[in-house]
């Protein structure tokens, strides 16, 4: 038997198949756990956005149109939860992004990789390593819809369209947010290499 889709599983689960909703629950729990946690910073707030991510798709399922792709959908519900609970907060969340993990955990490059054009390979590994923290720091340092597309993007995989569809904003807008996030990153990461160089001369 083939594997159904999102799709036809979360039909199937409108019909009465509970079984068929906890398949979908196990299929996307890590994917938007690690997502809100690289928002958030916080792996308890991120549970909470993976719960009430799923309790909201429940509740929302007559109304989804099956034609539709389910992962942007799900995500979008995911991305307004977390914008919820940082409204809650009343301040900016205080990441530490291990909330972005390094590609390695999900395929995807470090930003100082996307940033510099460069393969990975066993020559910069190491250097991937030793600035990854600082990376993170300086991930940290970006407004959330600047975070967001860098997420969505390189991360998750999203094209422009689909991050559009997520976030609720036109294309170009989504255009531009990434022109000045992956801008905004490279300025920050070359503003490193000074304090690197001067380190390497004591």
């Amino acid at each position: 038997m083939n594997t159904l889709t999102d799709e036809q599983l979360l039909q199937e689960h409108r019909r009465g198949r509970s079984e068929r909703f906890e398949l979908l629950v196990r299929r996307y729990s890590q994917e938007l756990f690690r997502f809100a946690y690289r928002l958030l910073g916080s792996p308890a707030a991120a549970e909470d956005i993976v719960q009430e991510t799923f309790l909201q798709v429940h509740l929302s399922m007559e109304r989804f149109d099956v034609s539709r792709r389910f992962r942007p959908w799900v995500f979008t519900i995911a991305a307004n939860k977390a914008r919820d609970y940082l409204r809650s907060q009343k301040r900016r969340p205080e990441v530490p992004l291990d909330a972005v993990a390094d590609g390695s955990s999900d395929g995807g490059a470090s930003f100082s990789d996307l940033l510099s054009g460069r393969s990975v390979g066993p020559a910069v590994a190491l250097e991937r390593e030793e600035r990854s923290s600082r990376v993170r720091q300086l991930v940290e340092q970006l407004p959330l819809h600047l975070k967001e597309v860098l997420v969505l993007g390189y991360y998750h995989g999203f094209a422009y369209k689909e991050m559009a569809n997520v976030l609720d904003v036109p294309i170009g807008t989504i255009k531009s947010r990434l022109h000045s996030a992956v801008a905004k990153m490279g300025d920050l990461i070359s503003s490193l290499e000074p304090e690197e160089d001067e380190l390497a001369n004591r």
